[in-house]
């Protein structure tokens, strides 16, 4: 009763302090941030009517912008270096009467905040579409208010997955040698159908209710953090929800390109790069809609611009995240995108930032990544990009026949396109995502094939990222995006197979997660796989070999699409095998005691560490 009667009491008091404030945002922030500006967005019937005040030391308020509709403001403010966390009162005020009052708090930052390390080489990502992976918490499956509820049976719509589901399958992820775990987009999506992937966002400061809460958000951080593991945040600054909160009171006419009569872009992303591009088709492609349901943001206007930019920083610092996915990278206003890797970067010199560029050319992925010298003089700060083109050379060149230039030799000469990006090692690799078909469907459901290319991509240069139920050999029938993103067996309670639990699982399966356990535990103290260099070779007789390698170190790897075992004789490669005499095969655990021959097994990978 007591409780009941202190939260009426609160209910009373905001009714009575904000009879017209519904929104501000950021909804708090941080004292002792390196930079000092903090603009914050006020939503309220005719809140620009209002006069603000606010009375804190350190905080001065520098100006005040009113835009096209009277229900918004825009308040700069300029916070002291050595700014005190507190809490201090936002006043609206109508002449001397105080109308609206908000309680704004500035958080301690936690210690360490600002030297984060973000995710690199030495990592494997996992990827997880949260909708789709475990059900943890049932009492969220269906929230009263929210547009769409439980559906399992259709391939589109809500399944139950949830935050709780991957909070609790994190011991597993750690025992399969996982380092850092990506999200698709947890923000709420409140929208009517197919609401499930999270790409249409419909509040940028708030977890979706039905997969859990914005403090369970943070819980999965520090889960992660006892464990060595980190988290990365997928954002998307191109595009929200029709039915974002906004959309129905929108600021200015200018918020949204195209609106109220949407365009839909033209999806001709060159058009970037492209010397000769005309005008009008660079702003068809930036200021085009993505679909209907997904209005495009204008990132040219500076309050849009700076509301995400803060957007991003206020989640790296409240849930502690090691890294961004930025979604549709090259959609946005790319001299804004410069902006945002500019000054999440200079708070965090040690987080990192993966774009989304889907393109099959590396000259036009290069294009955004931090050093990159451009023609056009565009300049970007993004550490790491998909790497797309690498992903279609191992897809083709594994299921290829071997010829002059099919087969493996597609991995190969993909590689070699290396020398167009200013940083290769920093990319991010992929066997497969959750927009593409499953690795494991593209080989044609070969196992051999799918090691194969798992071993690839764990060994070579880049950041390893695997889609989630790759390691136990998920496939689906459908190519929709729906069927690609089936429910990870063992994630729902009466489930026939468990994939954490080995009940109902093929011998297949089970050897495929060992496989992937073996290689990646072992990854993770691989220093020279994290930071050594590569040397490949021209592939013959349908065989690819390469090498990671320092000083001190070397690893060789050996790719065999043959029927038939292969023994491959090792002089060839004495520029970076002078010197090693034996060797322990990692996938079988063998000891090679000399390495002048090495015999893969048909249709399989071998990974030699060599022993001087």
């Amino acid at each position: 009763m007591k409780q009941l009667i202190i939260f009426f009491a609160i209910i009373s008091t905001l009714s009575t302090s904000a009879q017209n404030l519904e929104r501000v945002e950021p909804p708090n922030w941080w004292a002792g941030m390196k930079s000092q500006d903090l603009q914050l967005l006020v939503y309220g019937e005719d809140i620009s009517t209002k006069d603000v005040v606010i009375d804190y030391e350190g905080v001065e308020i520098v100006s005040i912008t009113k835009v096209e509709n009277p229900n918004y403001l825009f308040v700069d403010l300029k916070l002291a270096e050595d700014l005190k966390p507190g809490k201090f009162d936002i006043q609206f005020k109508k002449d001397t009467r105080v109308i609206d009052t908000f309680s704004y708090e500035l958080w301690e930052r936690e210690t360490g905040s600002a030297e984060r390390k973000g995710f690199y080489t030495e990592d494997v990502i996992y990827l997880i579409t949260p909708d789709r992976f475990v059900n943890g918490d049932t009492s969220n499956d269906e929230i009263e208010g929210m547009k769409e509820g439980l559906d399992r049976s259709y391939n589109y719509g809500r399944h139950g997955g949830d935050l709780r589901g991957i909070i609790n399958s994190l011991d597993y992820l750690q025992e399969m040698g996982f380092t850092a775990v990506w999200l698709n987009p947890v923000l709420e999506n409140d929208m009517p159908d197919a609401s499930y992937h999270g790409y249409a966002c419909t509040d940028f400061y708030k977890v979706d209710r039905r997969y859990g809460t914005n403090d369970e958000y943070r819980e999965l951080n520090e889960e992660l953090d006892k464990r060595g593991m980190k988290l990365i945040m997928d954002l998307i600054f191109n595009h929200c929800g029709s039915e974002h909160w906004w959309m129905h009171d929108m600021p200015m006419k200018d918020w949204i390109n195209n609106y109220p009569d949407y365009k839909i872009t033209n999806h001709r992303r060159t058009v970037n790069q492209d010397y000769h591009a005309s005008e009008v088709d660079r702003e068809g492609m930036v200021n085009g809609w993505f679909v209907p349901t997904m209005p495009d943001m204008n990132q040219k206007n500076p309050l849009l611009a700076k509301y995400l930019i803060q957007n991003s920083i206020w989640w790296v610092e409240y849930v502690g995240l090691e890294g961004i996915r930025q979604d549709t990278w090259p959609y946005p206003d790319k001299d804004m995108m410069t902006d945002w890797t500019k000054e999440l970067l200079e708070e965090y010199p040690n987080f990192n930032i993966v774009g989304e560029e889907w393109s099959l050319n590396p000259a036009i992925v290069s294009y955004w990544q931090k050093g990159k010298y451009n023609a056009d003089g565009y300049k970007c700060y993004v550490p790491s990009m998909m790497d797309f083109p690498l992903q279609s050379a191992v897809s083709e060149g594994l299921r290829n026949e071997e010829s002059w230039g099919g087969g493996l030799i597609q991995i190969y000469e993909a590689i070699a396109n290396d020398f167009q990006y200013p940083d290769p090692d920093m990319l991010t690799i992929f066997p497969d995502n959750h927009d593409m078909s499953r690795f494991y469907v593209q080989v044609g459901e070969d196992v051999e094939l799918l090691k194969m290319g798992v071993a690839f991509f764990l060994t070579t240069r880049g950041i390893p990222q695997i889609y989630y139920g790759t390691e136990n050999l998920m496939r689906h029938d459908g190519a929709e995006h729906g069927d690609i993103r089936a429910d990870y067996p063992g994630g729902w309670e009466g489930d026939e197979v468990n994939a954490f639990t080995g009940e109902g699982m093929s011998d297949e399966a089970k050897d495929m997660q060992k496989f992937v356990s073996t290689v990646q535990n072992w990854r993770k103290d691989a220093k020279v796989i994290h930071n050594g260099k590569l040397m490949h070779f021209i592939p013959q007789d349908a065989t690819y070999t390469y090498f990671r390698y320092t000083e001190d170190e070397a690893v060789m790897v050996v790719l065999n699409k043959n029927e038939e075992a292969k023994t491959i004789n090792t002089e060839r490669f004495n520029e970076v095998i002078d010197g090693y005499s034996s060797g322990k095969e990692i996938i079988s655990g063998k000891t090679i005691s000399d390495i002048s021959e090495v015999t893969v097994p048909a249709k399989s990978a071998v990974i030699v560490e060599l022993i001087k």
